[in-house]
């Protein structure tokens, strides 16, 4: 299959060392988009693809699918020309979909034109028990993260009195929907779980802010009366949501699927 790239960053540089370590063998990397023109032209000279400026250059290339790795916006832009050109779409920003316009105006859109969207775990995972449980009966599903103070700068969570707290302090709670609109960079894998099972309206989303704390902790609890599911994923890196990429990728390839 002929792969495309969206995103020039660390995340888009994961797929592409994974290709060249082979790990992506029934793909043929044929383009990279980005915004910054030295970072685009870098990444697709290791990849040995071309460098492409606007998605109009990226679908020229024919890909069969294009893996995102940029941003909210970036998913909200080109999804539908993507999906409209013939192309499916491999989603890391998955809180673009907390908007359900947007949501449902995407889905027509790859149903019409035969294309697929399909949402990578990011820094997370067990979407298959928390669909699963969801399915069984009305199910109460929590997401509960812990991050170091640090990590919410530049957030409009962010206070300077968190950087000295010697206890945990929470500072959110809401919905999934509510959190993607605060924090668009930050509560990707929020969304991602609630589409897996309540959605974003439905999805009870708390963070708490603890002193020294390096990376994220994310915990998620999806309970009907007899079965309760927990998924609890803590990663100091962001690296594991790029490989979240290429686990998707060689899952579609695949003649079993996980």
């Amino acid at each position: 299959m002929r792969l495309a790239i969206l995103g020039n960053g660390f995340l888009a540089g994961i797929v592409v060392e994974a290709a060249k370590k082979g790990l992506l063998a029934d793909y043929e990397l044929v383009g990279v988009l980005g915004r910054s023109e030295d970072k685009t032209k870098a990444l697709a000279e290791k990849a040995g693809c071309k460098a492409c400026f606007t998605i109009e250059e990226l679908l020229a290339q024919q890909p069969d699918i294009v893996a995102e790795a940029a941003s909210v916006a970036a998913v909200k832009d080109y999804a539908e020309q993507i999906l409209s050109a013939g192309a499916s779409l491999a989603v890391l920003s998955i809180g673009a979909f907390a908007d359900q316009a947007f949501y449902e105006k995407t889905a027509q859109t790859a149903k019409a034109n035969g294309t697929k969207v399909h949402i990578a775990s990011g820094a997370i995972g067990g979407f298959d028990v928390l669909r699963t449980v969801s399915l069984m009966d009305q199910a109460r599903v929590t997401f509960e993260t812990h991050k170091g103070p640090a990590s919410l700068q530049n957030t409009p969570l962010f206070t300077e009195q968190l950087m000295t707290d010697t206890d945990e302090t929470k500072v959110f709670a809401g919905t999934a929907k509510e959190a993607i609109a605060l924090l668009p960079t930050k509560v990707n894998v929020a969304v991602a779980a609630s589409l897996a099972s309540v959605g974003p309206d439905a999805e009870h989303v708390e963070i708490t802010s603890v002193p020294r704390f390096v990376g994220d902790d994310h915990r998620i609890t999806a309970q009907i009366d007899g079965v309760k599911a927990v998924v609890d994923v803590y990663s100091s890196t962001s690296a594991i949501a790029g490989w979240s990429i290429v686990a998707l990728l060689q899952n579609l390839a695949s003649p079993i699927v996980f």
